[in-house]
């Protein structure tokens, strides 16, 4: 049985144009051509304009529809690359709507949107690049160098939208100048606050503070209490330098908020916020 192309129109419900396009482009040929000159297909072809309408509303391309149809590539394998290439294209879409949506909630400037826009559109590497930068600087103390990658984030392949938000804003925070140098700052003063290579191993100055004033938080003795001078002891006991520099250093917003953003992106639970037992052993201090 042979079909002219108004026949393979009814069946297939594609326009005479449209099937005489993909005849032409040579993917649907017609095996012959009546005494007028019209063109008759096989009855394979109202199948293989069904298989290219398919293909084509996936997104694939003419040609490579050309191959999978002529048999010259395996339907398989076509759809895996361009599944690849889908997912390539909705992580870009979501990292552009977490921009906008940061824009939005921020009303950023012009000037700040297309900050976020570069870096929402770092590759893998770049990001890499960026986030190294940031600790070869913050915390370049040679001492230190076995915590950056409990410091790094890593944003996941199939990322949410406030893992995407967490990072497009870490990312800024990086760039900030002020912020690098806090950071490293906080770093030499660790440094200098631990004897390293010591036996036992060195513990570090937050965890004792959190250790011993959390109970005292919990329990609502403030800092100006009697029973404030037992905890200061406590710590005072447990490490061997309370540097208040530190403390204070390690108190800044801005590495709460890094350390939260940390945890956004890398799917974490949310780390502790250290603030208010540093602050209350300052107060206890009288620093």
């Amino acid at each position: 049985m042979r079909y002219t192309i108004g026949d393979l129109a009814r069946r297939t419900g594609l326009s005479v144009k449209t099937i005489r396009f993909y005849s032409d482009a040579g993917i649907v040929p017609p095996i012959g051509r009546t005494a007028a000159g019209y063109r008759l297909y096989d009855p394979g072809a109202a199948a293989r304009l069904d298989l290219v309408r398919t293909l084509r509303d996936l997104g694939l391309d003419l040609a490579t529809i050309r191959k999978v149809v002529d048999r010259e590539l395996p339907l398989p394998e076509v759809a895996a690359a361009h599944a690849e290439a889908l997912d390539a294209q909705v992580r870009a879409l979501r990292l552009r709507r977490a921009v906008l949506r940061v824009v939005a909630r921020r009303g950023s400037s012009p000037e700040e949107m297309d900050i976020m826009h570069k870096l929402a559109r770092l590759s893998e590497d770049e990001r890499r690049r960026l986030v190294a930068d940031f600790l070869d600087h913050a915390l370049s103390q040679p001492e230190l160098a076995c915590i950056r990658s409990s410091l790094t984030p890593e944003l996941p392949e199939d990322p949410t939208d406030e893992q995407v938000e967490a990072w497009v804003e870490l990312a800024e925070l990086t760039r900030d100048p002020d912020f690098r140098a806090a950071v490293h700052r906080m770093g030499d003063l660790h440094v200098a606050g631990h004897s390293y290579g010591a036996a036992p191993p060195y513990r570090d100055l937050v965890a004792v503070v959190r250790e011993h004033v959390r109970p005292a938080l919990a329990a609502g003795i403030g800092p100006d209490a009697p029973e404030a001078a037992g905890v200061v002891a406590a710590v005072r006991a447990g490490h061997e330098r309370v540097d208040t520099d530190l403390l204070a250093a390690a108190a800044d917003p801005r590495w709460a908020r890094y350390l939260r953003l940390l945890a956004i992106v890398n799917g974490w639970p949310p780390p502790e916020d250290q603030r208010p037992v540093i602050d209350w052993l300052l107060r206890a201090l009288g620093s």
